[in-house]
């Protein structure tokens, strides 16, 4: 016992599994080139293990054994197309630019494309390598190649058995990290019923925003995680499983984004009263019960909730005890108390549900929507509308192919020995994003400067060609557990690969100062790339990313009022409008988050509108949620269904405002219209500290969560459009 635990745990770490099969992988071949008596194999072979482990798809094993003969297929391609342009220089610098232009742009096609795409570029970079250390094309250099090919299928046939062995672990960790984000979310929301002043609650509510976007990554890996193996195995009872823990989650996201009532003006009206402290003690421990339940998941364990009755309880009576009391300025703020102890009650049930998701399953509609392409036209328009200036992926693809085309005329110019790490260094930095590249630029030189010196150090002490191709397994191994979250230990490790494996055929320390010089160019070129070649200034996009963010949100309040109209059901186009309204919001945030790491004379001048819409436009989403979270079928003698037609007009002023948006036309000020929906949707006090007569309390007794959150809905759209408006104004210095 006291060694299965860790052990146990150290399974469930999602890098585990895919470390100990480049382990396996790195192994292997070292132990070909021992048995052949050639130890300079592991090059060729390290380096196709290392171009098919980054082109790993996530897939059922069949659709990983076809995205590995697809792999393949574009491994061969590009090692002999390099193999024979090698000896013309010119003819070489323009299909090097053609490739990776198009490689880049069949990106554009999905993630799964993006993926195969960018690993052939690197093995395409790999070939150069194996070509140039053995001083060009001579007669042994196809063999060389097929080695290069054969570390590539070793390693594919290592996934595609891994994967058919253990299909469910990926899925079972995705989970758990919906679960944990899920967790962190609620809590961090937990903080904005603190009833606590002086505090900056716009920066929690920004914090909530960019925690929110985690959130929905983590679904929409997890979603795609279960359609791929959901494929053709629709019997499977544990992948049902997972799919219905899965829409627990996405409920438990509704009812977790959803806000009844401003939270401002509840802290201002119960300051002295624990009614807030209670609701936010119950949300955090929500939030570290879904914690627990992440890790119940990965560890097989049974989850067992206790229900927070008790906690329940005492928000229950202390929101009695505030109605006992009879207040006039409290009146307007009991129902919305109530509906959020209600919300928090269903959270608390949703949460415990997923103990046994199959005896609370109802849902009738279980597909999921496969956002890949379901023919080569479908492909190709995908392809063909990114084919214009205003795509980040056309700039992304025009920025690269011409860095590299740069960086072999500088290879070719200087002749620098191993020059080709120039162009493998402009590969893995130059992203598609400014922001972005300027930290993976430092990072990659720091994390070089590191391996050289770590490396130095390993050849000096350990000149054994035994010990040096361990370290060099240890440190591949290493590279692949932390490329992902901590790039400067990935580099590192990575170089000192190089160095140990590069050391058994030659003097490892004559490429220490060609390394260090060709990462520097490498860096440099990456930098100059991004900056000049059809920069993507992110300010530039804001406005069309706010015009998107409105679009969802008004597909999302279409959705919801034809619930209402229907009768609620949890089918594919409302969940599928749900996701777009949050998948929105999180690229908005993103992207607001890049555009505040770029230079300030390139930065859009405003930028604190953008925050301000990010708050506004999260907020609008929680208000959507919380009426998402009410719906149900309306009769026609309803008092609730006359406010359908409200409905519909917020969403056609949500569609003019991003007709505006997209155009880059001045916003129109909705004040206007604002006030003709209040008065449409009933005189409800806005301000919860202001008395309301005798007459009036009686209205306002009669709570209505519809005409609320319609009313607090139509609340937003004044201040969206002025915020919209500022988003549309052009910088005074345009800039570059």
């Amino acid at each position: 016992m006291p060694i299965a635990l860790p052990l146990r745990r150290l399974w469930t770490l999602d890098k585990f599994a895919y470390s100990l099969r480049v382990f396996i992988a790195f192994s292997g071949a070292l132990l070909f080139s021992v048995f052949q008596a050639d130890v300079a194999l592991v090059i060729p072979l390290f380096l196709g293990i290392i171009a098919c482990a980054l082109s790993e798809t996530d897939d059922s094993w069949q659709g990983r054994l076809q995205a590995l003969i697809v792999t393949l297929l574009c491994f061969a391609l590009a090692s002999f197309v390099v193999q024979w342009l090698f000896a013309w220089p010119w003819l070489f610098a323009l299909g090097l630019g053609v490739s990776a232009f198009t490689l880049i742009m069949l990106g554009a096609i999905g993630q799964r494309y993006a993926t195969i795409a960018s690993g052939t570029l690197i093995l395409s970079i790999y070939s150069m390598i194996n070509i140039e250390q053995h001083g060009g094309v001579d007669a042994d250099v196809a063999s060389r190649q097929l080695l290069l090919l054969a570390g590539a299928a070793w390693y594919g046939l290592i996934s595609v058995i891994w994967c058919a062995l253990f299909s469910r672990q990926p899925v079972k960790q995705s989970m758990a990290r919906v679960y944990k984000t899920l967790g962190e979310f609620l809590i961090l929301k937990s903080a904005l019923f603190e009833p606590v002043r002086g505090v900056d609650v716009e920066a929690r509510r920004v914090a909530l925003a960019h925690q929110n976007g985690q959130v929905v990554a983590a679904l929409n890996q997890a979603k795609e995680m279960i359609f791929r193996r959901l494929e053709g195995q629709r019997g499977s009872q544990k992948l049902n499983r997972y799919l219905r823990i899965y829409f627990i989650a996405q409920d438990i996201h509704e009812r977790a984004s959803s806000t009844h009532y401003p939270y401002s003006a509840l802290t201002e009206a119960f300051f002295h009263h624990d009614v807030l402290f209670r609701c936010q003690r119950l949300l955090d421990q929500q939030g570290r019960a879904c914690r627990q339940l992440a890790k119940s998941l990965l560890l097989n364990r049974p989850f067992d909730h206790e229900l927070s009755e008790q906690a329940l309880m005492d928000l229950r009576a202390s929101i009695d005890n505030l109605s006992d009391r009879d207040r006039p300025e409290w009146r307007a703020l009991i129902h919305p108390l109530n509906a959020l102890a209600d919300n928090l009650a269903t959270l608390e049930t949703q949460i415990a549900s997923v103990q046994n998701p199959d005896a609370s399953f109802d849902r009738r509609d279980s597909a999921l929507f496969d956002r890949s392409p379901s023919s080569i036209k479908e492909a190709w328009n995908r392809v063909r509308l990114n084919l214009t200036l205003g795509s980040p992926t056309f700039r992304h693809a025009v920025r690269l192919s011409s860095a590299l085309v740069a960086g072999y005329a500088l290879l070719q110019w200087l002749d620098p020995e191993q020059g080709f790490w120039i162009l493998l260094t402009t590969l893995f930095v130059c992203r598609p994003n400014f922001a972005t590249t300027r930290r993976f630029l430092s990072q990659r030189i720091l994390g070089t400067v590191l391996g050289l010196v770590v490396g130095w150090a390993s050849i000096s002490l350990f000149p054994q060609p035994g010990v040096q191709s361990m370290i060099a397994v240890a440190a591949g191994v290493c590279f692949f557990a932390n490329r992902e979250r901590h790039y400067v230990i990935a580099t590192a490790s990575i170089t000192l690969l190089v160095l140990c494996s590069f050391n058994q055929v030659g003097d490892g320390f004559d490429l220490i100062w060609p390394r260090l010089f060709d990462t520097l160019l490498g860096a440099v070129i990456a930098g100059l790339a991004v900056f000049f070649i059809l920069p993507d200034w992110q300010g530039r996009r804001l406005y069309r990313e706010a015009a998107k963010v409105l679009t969802s949100h008004r597909g999302y309040l279409d959705e919801i009022v034809h619930q209402y109209e229907t009768g609620k059901q949890d089918d594919l186009a409302y969940r599928l409008a749900r996701r777009n309204a949050h998948n929105a919001d999180a690229a908005f945030s993103t992207l607001l988050t890049n555009m505040l790491h770029e230079p300030g004379h390139y930065r859009k001048q405003d930028a604190d509108s953008g925050l301000r819409f990010l708050v506004l436009s999260n907020t609008l989403l929680s208000h959507l949620s919380a009426l998402g979270a009410h719906r149900h079928r309306l009769t026609d003698d309803e008092d609730d269904a006359a406010l359908m037609p409200q409905a519909r007009r917020i969403s056609e002023l949500l569609e003019a405002m991003t007709r505006e948006l997209h155009a880059r036309q001045p916003v129109t000020a909705l004040d206007e219209q604002t006030e003709m929906l209040l008065a449409a949707l009933g005189d409800t006090p806005k301000d919860a500290a202001t008395p309301v007569s005798s007459e009036r309390a009686t209205a306002v007794t009669l709570y209505r969560p519809i005409q609320s959150q319609l009313r607090l809905i139509a609340e937003q759209l004044t201040p969206l459009a002025q915020s919209a408006a500022r988003l549309t104004q052009r910088p005074k210095s345009a800039g570059h």
